[in-house]
């Protein structure tokens, strides 16, 4: 039952896909905590994995970058693959100056600027939230972790190189952190029925110029990783 941008059958992907943006941190986790991990899908370098995480069912999927691609495949694996939660395992700029490269976050709500949301009817403003079942025990997966873990709003925006900074406007309501991807997500399961959470790590600090390598983000940014496997 492929689709245009997936070519898995229905049954390859676990009830449960953790979710990075870059291909290559999906072949990261695949390749690193995955036991009889299976490649199901690569069309367009949308890599995309399945195999057993201490004895689970795990799935890893790639969601390129900002919402109309996370979008796309987080709206087909909750209603063409009969998955029930996507964990997006991302990178984040802080906003919250407490907050240091590599905290790790996990987002409650999500705020935009996007106009995704407009396609589901709602005259007013979105809110759209993670699941408190996901989340409550990915803060639980943490403490035994002993992993610092700091939750609180975030902000998807649609831009990356943005003219029109809303950072201290941000700060002033204790956002914590700015992605791309995490509002249409949480919007998509929210009109699914289904379950998501968006785990983040700092990887860049606007106001200093402080970043994180390409590399690093891919491979050294476990932590929210295996929050994430704990609760798959």
């Amino acid at each position: 039952m492929s689709t245009l941008h997936n070519t898995a059958e229905k049954g390859d992907f676990a009830k449960t896909v953790l979710m990075p943006g870059d291909p290559l941190r999906a072949k990261f986790i695949a390749e690193t905590y995955l036991q009889n991990a299976k490649l199901v899908n690569n069309v367009r370098g949308i890599q995309g994995y399945t195999g057993e995480y201490k004895g689970k069912r795990v799935s890893v999927m790639a969601s390129g970058m900002g919402m109309p691609s996370i979008g796309i495949y987080s709206y087909e694996l909750y209603n063409m693959y009969d998955v029930d939660n996507i964990i997006r395992v991302g990178s984040a700029g802080l906003i919250d100056k407490d907050l240091k490269i590599r905290s790790v976050v996990a987002a409650m709500s999500a705020y935009s600027n996007s106009a995704y949301g407009d396609q589901y009817g709602f005259r007013g403003n979105l809110g759209p939230c993670a699941s408190y079942d996901l989340l409550s025990r990915a803060v639980e997966a943490a403490k035994r972790l002993n992993v610092t873990l700091t939750v609180g709003p975030t902000y998807s925006s649609d831009t990356f190189y943005d003219e029109r900074s809303q950072l201290e406007v941000l700060q002033k309501l204790h956002v914590l952190a700015i992605e791309m991807e995490a509002y249409a997500l949480y919007l998509n399961a929210a009109r699914a029925g289904k379950n998501a959470l968006a785990l983040l790590t700092i990887s860049d600090n606007p106001y200093t110029g402080e970043s994180c390598t390409p590399q690093e983000v891919r491979e050294t940014f476990t932590q929210m990783m295996e929050i994430a496997l704990e609760i798959a």
